[in-house]
């Protein structure tokens, strides 16, 4: 978890006490607040330390209890503020898939020059329905979310669109064993493959593979997005980051950049990927 996301949720904390202490009907206790709610002692204790994060629900309860109803709104900006940044999984599969994808539609439909790394799997602009079915499938059921599957599938499809659309350009990067890698029947993995050869020569895409045996200035790492120079998008295990600060930028530029002097493209690039494809026919 990122120190200025660490410290804004101490922050939070830090004003819920507050709140708690000058409730206008008198000093509240961690242990009498927490009865009032029919909550935990241990609860209070957390998001009061920043050990905990509260969900909206939680502040309205809090600044209803406290007397304080008024400042909800308050407490619910502060939160929005760091989510924004940090969005855990939990949270946004909430309301299923779809949502999360038409986040990212709208985020790239608002870009001009698009830059991508993947290490793990084809990049959601370039893959196939039956790609996205299966790599959806399998994330609704590591998170234990939703499953509008068909919704998220279509949303993904839809930003497919944004690679005939003039005057933006798609420079991605993707690690040659995301070509190899089994996230889908191996039936399906053909198929995204003959995707891939079909996008190399689009004015609108530069597709980079990197091959395995290139030699690494960096290692592979995590995939992340970034967005005209102003936004990262990467993501964890627990959650998706969004982050727009100078250093930040500066330094996923620089790793894309290094990646990129690894990359190979048109006919080697080409190659790479019926090398993938290839080796699938026994399958």
């Amino acid at each position: 978890m990122s120190t200025d996301y660490q410290q804004a949720r101490e922050a939070l904390g830090v004003r819920l006490r507050e709140l708690r202490l000058t409730a206008p009907e008198g000093r509240l206790t961690g242990t009498a607040l927490a009865r009032k709610l029919g909550w935990p002692n241990s609860k209070v204790s957390k998001l009061e330390l920043g050990k905990q994060t509260a969900t909206p629900e939680d502040l309205h309860q809090w600044a209803a209890a406290c007397g304080q109803p008024e400042l909800y709104e308050e407490l619910r900006a502060r939160l929005a503020g760091f989510e924004s940044h940090i969005r855990s999984w939990r949270r946004q599969l909430v309301g299923g898939h779809k949502p999360v994808q038409d986040a990212h539609n709208e985020a790239q439909a608002s870009s001009k020059v698009l830059r991508a790394w993947e290490s793990s799997w084809i990049v959601g602009v370039l893959q196939t329905p039956d790609y996205a079915r299966a790599v959806l499938t399998r994330s609704a059921e590591l998170h234990r979310s939703p499953r509008d599957i068909e919704e998220a599938v279509r949303s993904r499809m839809k930003r497919q669109e944004l690679l005939y659309a003039a005057g933006r350009k798609y420079h991605i990067l993707l690690w040659e064993p995301v070509l190899r890698s089994l996230v889908c029947p191996p039936s399906v993995l053909a198929i995204q493959l003959d995707r891939l050869t079909g996008v190399i020569g689009m004015d609108t895409v530069e597709l980079g593979i990197v091959p395995l045996s290139a030699s690494l200035k960096v290692p592979p790492g995590l995939g992340f997005w970034i967005y005209d120079d102003r936004q990262v998008v990467t993501e964890t295990w627990h959650a998706e980051l969004w982050l727009d600060d100078a250093d930040t930028l500066a330094l996923y530029l620089r790793t894309w950049k290094t990646l990129q002097e690894s990359a190979v493209y048109g006919a080697d690039a080409h190659n790479a990927i019926n090398r993938a494809r290839r080796a699938l026919a026994p399958q």
